[in-house]
This record gives C-alpha cells, structure tokens and sequence, in this order.
C-alpha cells in the first residue's frame, strides 16, 4: 500500500475539505434533478459504522455521503429515494447503535458563489503539480500548474480520490498514450494528461455542467485535441485505448467495467477510484471477471485508487 504523503492544504484542514467537495457532487447534479438530504445520527458514532452505512446505502440507490461529527449525510435523487428501503436497511443493519435519521429536500446552489464564499486556497500534489483557480493570488511554483474554475462541476483536486488519481498521473509514463478520462467533472485529469504527453484524450461525463465546465478549463489551459462528450459507458463502442482513468463512484464501476475492459489495448492499464477500502473487493471480483488483474493500490482516509491491467 502506497500512500501519497505530499499531498498540500493551504487553508482548510482536510475533513472540511472532503465533506465540502463531496458536497458539490450533489450540487452539479441538482442544476437538472430534485434530491433528497438524508442526515444520520450513528450512538454510538464510530467511523467504520459510518462507513458501512455508506456501503449499504450505495445499494439503495444514495450516490453521494458527506462525513459528520455525529454520523453521516447521504443524497439520493428523488425518483431514487425508497423509505421503506432505507427503514427495512436500518432494521437489519449489522451493528448494535441506534441511528436515527431526518429527511431534507435540497435546492440547488450555484457553485461560481460557493467558490467565491469558501475560497479554498491553491493546491499542491507531490510538489510537482499545482491547481488553482484563475482569481487566485501568489500560486506556489510547479512543474504543472493547472487552472480549474470549478463552477457547478466535481474535480479540483482537494477531494481524496481526485489527489490519487493525480498522484499515479505523475508517475505513469503518458507520452503518445492513448487515454479516456471516464467522468471528467472539470476534466482536471484530462488537462494533467495533455501537458504530460497523453494524446487522443476522451473526456466523457453525464453531467451537462460537467462538459461546458471541461471546455471552459481546457480553453484556460490552452490545452487542445481533447475531444469532450456528453453521455456514459454507452460512447465507448468502437474505441481503443491504452490508459482510462474512471474516478466515478463503486456502484457505476461495476456496471461499466466490463466496457472499460472491452476498449482497453492488450496491457492497457485501467485505474479506478472513488469508493472506499472495504470496496476491493467487489471491484477486483469484477475485474478479474472482465479479464482485468489488479497490480496496487492507493489508499488516503479510507479512500482509494487501484490500478488493474487487461491480461487477455
């Protein structure tokens, strides 16, 4: 297990980092869709109780979980949203604590003003890469500097799973590489690849925000020749690569990694990330299924990035 130890908060400590960037998760998605807040209190609180609710709920249909002091806060689009699922989980959760639970219906934010009021501070990865917002002031020095005006879209590199996935950019060998940049958010590991030699660079994400955040970016970084494109796993027919980068979330994962596998090149390497430790292994399972074999990975606060290769 490798951890990336040089990873640099210039303002906020890292849980209010975590729980406000998961947050912004939520907040792209609901420009387009009603959700629904759900905020649990675990007596006892321990933190893999937490973490285990947060597995569980992923079955049922909650895509997003931000860490409290007390318990957990959980998201799930309306049409997703099943009470007496969630009440029929709870009475057969595995662990003896009382967890009561509130239900919120959220309204949409606008990402441009939440930046604007947390005005997080620049980022440094591995002292080789830094990210920061065009309006920021006095940016450290680094080999990469990378321009990222999140708007309403996910991916500045302050959350765990992005920093990973930056962390095994910086060590890949990119140059003339083929590579799919699988839920690109604001399309910052698309970016890193560019200016690392990567070429014939896909982006591809759901999220209409997400894709004219992506442009916007790759404009600010006068990165060109990354074809971006709206849509899911269903793009990817016909096409060939020698890395993918998918930072998505467990449960999509495994429904799509079978077509990751069938658009990666003979030793092409896919790495995966955005679920927690205790997910490796459904996700090696299913890798090995798709002719995957997982070589590492990478772990920071229980979250985690792992490399596999196509074997066949």
């Amino acid at each position: 297990m490798i951890k990336l130890d040089n990873l640099e908060f210039e303002s906020f400590n890292s849980k209010n980092i975590k729980s406000f960037f998961l947050k912004i998760i939520n907040y792209s998605i609901l420009a387009s869709m009603n959700y629904f807040e759900i905020n649990f209190v675990i007596v006892p609180f321990e933190e893999y109780i937490s973490d285990v609710l947060a597995s569980e709920l992923g079955e049922i249909g909650f895509d997003s979980f931000v860490p409290t002091e007390s318990g957990l806060t959980a998201y799930a689009i309306e049409s997703a949203f099943d009470e007496v699922k969630l009440k029929n989980l709870l009475s057969d959760f595995p662990f003896e604590a009382s967890i009561d639970y509130k239900v919120t219906q959220i309204e949409s934010k606008n990402w441009n003003e939440e930046w604007e009021k947390h005005y997080f501070e620049p980022i440094v990865i591995e002292n080789e890469c830094v990210i920061h917002s065009s309006f920021h002031k006095n940016v450290p020095e680094a080999k990469y500097d990378i321009i990222i005006d999140p708007k309403m879209a996910f991916g500045t590199g302050h959350h765990e799973t992005t920093s990973l996935v930056i962390g095994q950019l910086l060590q890949m060998d990119l140059k003339g590489k083929t590579l799919l940049d699988m839920g690109c958010g604001t399309a910052v590991l698309a970016i890193l690849a560019a200016m690392r030699g990567a070429k014939g660079i896909v982006a591809i994400d759901i999220d209409t925000w997400c894709i004219e955040n992506s442009i916007e970016n790759l404009k600010m970084n006068h990165i060109e020749g990354v074809n971006v494109q709206l849509g899911g796993a269903e793009l990817l027919i016909g096409l060939h690569f020698d890395i993918i980068l998918a930072n998505i979330n467990r449960n999509i994962l495994l429904a799509d990694m079978e077509q990751y596998a069938a658009c990666l090149s003979t030793d092409g390497e896919l790495y995966m990330s955005g679920f927690y430790v205790q997910d490796i292994p459904l996700i090696e399972a299913e890798a090995n299924r798709v002719g995957l074999k997982m070589m590492d990975y990478h772990e920071k606060n229980n979250w985690v990035a792992v490399k596999t290769v196509k074997i066949n």
